[in-house]
């Protein structure tokens, strides 16, 4: 983890959020004074965290967070006045977003960070998965429309088709996807 965005309207607490970060690995900063602001740097490159300072003037920061949560795959930490903390947090965590108290306290704070690189890499390894598991489906989609297409266009019975397919990838030493874009390419 190393890039941050800091959401803050108060220029001496996005230097405190600066400087902590620092301290714990973080490089790139990019900072902000409110939601639109985030949002369009958002909309242009990814960050490891993001951390938010309530309030935010004329914006509902607990929005934001949910909002950036929702649609990006950086932790969000949100600072928020102990007077609101119950409420703001008991509305944010179904999102996954960090909620703590203002005064910041230097240790919950640090704990908040670990517990970001702990899930970062969670979420990465999730999402590894995901693109696996979608170019093994995409491989299947391929696979059975060109077994289709041979059904239809060469009159196999679909045992057949498989056979061709399984075949012809192995002579070739190709894979079956490769050999069902082929026969795709073929027939379209």
């Amino acid at each position: 983890m190393e890039n941050a965005l800091i959401i803050s309207d108060s220029p001496k607490a996005a230097s405190f959020f600066q400087d902590f970060l620092k301290q714990y690995g973080f490089s790139n900063f990019t900072v902000v004074q409110n939601g639109e602001q985030g949002k369009r740097v958002l909309a242009e490159r990814e960050f490891d965290v993001c951390v938010i300072n309530t309030p935010l003037l004329g914006s509902y920061a607990e929005n934001l967070a949910m909002d950036i949560a929702e649609k990006n795959i950086c932790q969000v930490i949100l600072f928020v006045k102990t007077d609101f903390y119950e409420s703001i947090a008991e509305k944010v965590e179904d999102f996954g977003v960090i909620t703590l108290e203002k005064p910041i306290s230097k240790k919950m704070f640090w704990s908040a960070l670990k517990l970001t690189k702990v899930t970062s890499k969670r979420l990465q390894i999730a999402q590894n998965e995901v693109k696996k598991l979608k170019k093994k489906l995409q491989e299947q989609k391929d696979i059975s429309r060109a077994k289709c297409l041979l059904v239809e266009k060469e009159r196999m019975s679909e045992e057949d088709a498989h056979r061709y397919i399984e075949k012809n990838a192995m002579n070739q030493r190709v894979s079956r996807r490769e050999i069902a874009i082929q026969v795709i390419d073929y027939y379209s």
